[in-house]
């Protein structure tokens, strides 16, 4: 009973039922709860960037070949653009198909007559209208390298280490010692990581105690058929689509989501995929990919790789349009996809990212009333959990397709994971980077997952 009560899982399981329980029977005081949930993520948030370089910067100077790491990062973008785009199409498909947001014309109506819902929806037109692809990716060139990781800015930390990694590599073995200083701080960054994790259960607590008080249950009425709409497309993209890529490269879906059931179950209860992001590249590490190719391609993927977000902004897009009664006609249709496509790769790291992207793609079509996302403000709280879920297993999934492709998945380390034994890649008897390891005793036991 003690094991079972000491599992992170069950303990993230039972603080989210209380925070279910506690913000339907007392909505102020579940309201109240959110600085619990806030706290947590800034506990992860503050490890983000260090995590994130130090893991590029050992994984790019022990690839060996630098046109190996180009065409990692290749093969990552391309898969990336593919899988974001095919989640858009089935998207509006599928609420085409369904039509969600027939019968809320009354309900969609009365929302913009409400002029506080207005003035917030104005509040993200404003932003949205400062959006755009060239300034995206102006952004991830740093003013100041300090003030990217100040900031936790993902795309800015991320391009310093592939350029700090690439520089290592270059060194040869004049970089070894250094190679092994950040070998040391790694495992120190991630020793903080696991402290830090065990106060996951009260920040799950936290965060699904403020969304039930605040937003209540009721909420979801009037918009109950788009809700369903979104978890049914998002599931069935899990397990159709997704699990297909994996079947064709020998893998199997289910064992990978017991395997991450933990990082799952943090962002159900935080509705924050960053939570999961220094945990998430361990844990494909621990799972057979190579530190190299999880390290490049998780944190990458935060960015280009949203298949939960184009879910939901296809699907809100065309609810909203059958909302206000506006026909698309299928060239629209495509145009937003292709909108869609660029728009939804501002959602990186941005705060209230879903209405900002969503108000701009709406900006750029200038077919539908921008204000009219004040019709998803009461629900869009509920619908963040299946985005993040969504966006954090594709992730995965991206980071296996391109260790498999790349020949860079360890399949003795695979099969000690689904077998609950796993170790990560430093702690084999043959790491696959190709750089000296601090020496240290062996393990008494094999950590358990």
């Amino acid at each position: 009973m003690k094991r079972l009560y000491s599992n992170l899982t069950v303990q993230v399981l039972t603080a989210i039922a209380l925070g279910v329980l506690v913000g339907a029977l007392f909505p102020a005081f579940g309201a109240a709860l959110k600085p619990l949930a806030d706290t947590f993520i800034s506990l992860i948030k503050m490890l983000i960037a260090p995590i994130i370089f130090l893991t590029v910067v050992l994984g790019i100077a022990g690839m060996g070949s630098l046109k190996k790491v180009g065409r990692v990062g290749g093969k990552a973008l391309l898969y990336f653009e593919i899988v974001t785009t095919l989640a858009l199409g089935i998207g509006v498909l599928v609420a085409n198909l369904t039509q969600p947001g027939a019968g809320v014309q009354a309900t969609a109506q009365a929302v913009l007559q409400d002029s506080k819902q207005t003035a917030e929806a104005a509040k993200y037109t404003s932003q949205a209208g400062d959006m755009n692809w060239v300034e995206f990716f102006t952004h991830i060139v740093p003013d100041n390298v300090i003030g990217a990781f100040a900031e936790g800015d993902i795309l800015q930390v991320l391009l310093f280490s592939v350029l700090f990694g690439l520089s290592v590599n270059h060194m040869g073995a004049h970089g070894q010692p250094l190679m092994r200083t950040f070998d040391r701080l790694s495992h120190a960054m991630f020793g903080v990581l696991a402290m830090v994790m065990k106060l996951a259960p009260i920040g799950a607590f936290g965060g699904m105690a403020f969304t039930i008080g605040k937003y209540g249950l009721a909420t979801l009425l009037p918009l109950g058929k788009l809700m369903l709409v979104v978890y049914a497309t998002m599931f069935l993209f899990i397990f159709g689509v997704l699990n297909l890529i994996l079947r064709y490269y020998n893998l199997r879906l289910w064992p990978y989501l017991t395997f991450i059931k933990e990082e799952i179950l943090l962002v159900l209860g935080t509705s924050s995929s960053e939570s999961a992001l220094p945990r998430m590249i361990d844990k494909m590490e621990r799972y057979g990919c190579s530190r190299s190719v999880a390290g490049l391609v998780i944190p990458t993927g935060y960015s280009f790789n949203l298949d939960g977000t184009s879910i939901y902004l296809s699907i809100a897009v065309i609810f909203l349009a059958q909302a206000f009664n506006i026909p698309l006609s299928l060239t629209q249709q495509l145009t937003l996809i292709a909108i869609l496509v660029v728009t939804s790769k501002g959602a990186a790291g941005v705060t209230g990212s879903g209405f900002i992207v969503l108000a701009s793609t709406l900006a750029a079509t200038k077919v539908i009333p921008v204000e009219s996302v004040a019709l998803l403000l009461g629900v869009d709280r509920f619908m963040s959990e299946a985005r993040a879920i969504t966006n954090v297993i594709g992730n995965g999934i991206a980071t296996l397709v391109i260790a498999k492709s790349e020949g860079e998945f360890d399949e003795n380390r695979h099969q000690l994971a689904l077998q609950g034994r796993s170790v990560p890649e430093e702690l084999q008897p043959e790491p696959a980077a190709m750089l000296p390891r601090v020496e240290r005793p062996a393990p008494a036991s094999i950590d358990s997952e």
